[in-house]
């Protein structure tokens, strides 16, 4: 039984782990194309977008709007 517990404290680390490897494998080439001022405008102007986007979109799905 002790070693069933472990293992439950154990997920949640592994979870983060999990979390923080994809998100630093999936952004990782936005950080090599930053390099290039030219694109890191155009990454800037691009993720600005998203956010605004993603704003509106759950403004008028929580009923804000």
């Amino acid at each position: 039984m002790h070693t069933f517990w472990d293992n439950i404290w154990k997920f949640p680390k592994f979870i983060i782990s999990v979390f923080i490897g994809f998100f630093l494998t999936a952004v990782y080439p936005i950080f090599e194309l930053s390099k290039n001022k030219q694109i890191n405008y155009l990454i800037m102007i691009i993720l600005l977008l998203v956010i605004i986007t993603l704003y509106l979109i759950l403004k008028l799905m929580l009923g804000y709007g």
